[in-house]
């Protein structure tokens, strides 16, 4: 499937084009194949490849002296690509203890969408999401499909301080903080994990494409997870499809 695609010169050195704007999992992988064939097609003229949720920014090593015929070549790899995306993706599971020492925001969050605390753990950690794209900060994983029983704006005014490991809604997404940061989101639990290690390669483990499901843990599975990480004998675990 080709999609109608907006392509402007962002600055100097960068190129970028644009999806229709909305979140879907086949536009998802429209944006990772093209993002591959550029890869393999002008990596010599790349620094990097930055995409969002509808969106593709290209930056290159140099001027782009014809920014009319560098579009025009872009858009010629886009039509001549083909559309069997056979990239192999994982599912994760993440850990998540719910308990209200770490779910900051759940008795609001629940007064505010008229939920049991039990059932928002039940709609959260039902879903197999998506992973979007990575950004704000190193391991933030965007994460779509959440039930549209959750959805809720983000905080009007947002916390100084969201411990690591914080797992949160905003608008209509969920996600995980992978440090100590400000942030707006409302905070429902917390995974005992780490999403980025600098030193690794790469940092991050789970990539954008990649699906995960939360598993809800109590206080000490928590507690004993957490010394499983420090001692670094702890693995993230994947799931089969449908499991």
């Amino acid at each position: 499937m080709h999609y109608k695609l907006r392509y402007s010169r962002y600055n100097e050195r960068s190129i970028l084009i644009e999806w229709p704007s909305v979140i879907d999992k086949d536009l998802l992988k429209n944006i990772l194949n093209f993002k591959k064939h550029i890869q393999n097609k002008c990596i010599k003229e790349i620094v990097e490849l930055v995409f969002g949720y509808n969106s593709l920014l290209i930056i290159y090593k140099s001027t782009i002296d014809n920014v009319n015929g560098e579009i025009f070549e872009l858009k010629s790899i886009y039509e001549d690509q083909d559309n069997d995306f056979n990239e192999s993706f994982k599912i994760w599971e993440i850990p998540v203890c719910y308990d209200k020492e770490f779910a900051v925001d759940l008795e609001t969050f629940s007064k505010e969408k008229k939920l049991s605390i039990s059932e928002i753990i039940k709609l959260h950690s039902n879903v197999v999401y998506t992973v979007f794209f990575i950004g704000f900060l190193p391991g933030f994983l965007y994460l779509g499909e959440l039930d549209e029983r959750l959805h809720l704006d983000r905080k009007s005014t947002p916390s100084f301080n969201v411990k690591k490991g914080s797992v949160a809604i905003g608008g209509n997404q969920t996600g995980i903080y992978p440090q100590d940061s400000p942030g707006g989101w409302h905070i429902i639990g917390k995974t005992p994990i780490d999403l980025f290690h600098p030193n690794f390669n790469p940092p991050c483990q789970i990539q954008a494409g990649d699906q995960l499901k939360f598993k809800p843990i109590c206080k000490l599975e928590y507690q004993d997870l957490k010394q499983q990480v420090v001692s670094s004998s702890f693995q993230l675990k994947q799931i089969q499809p449908n499991a």
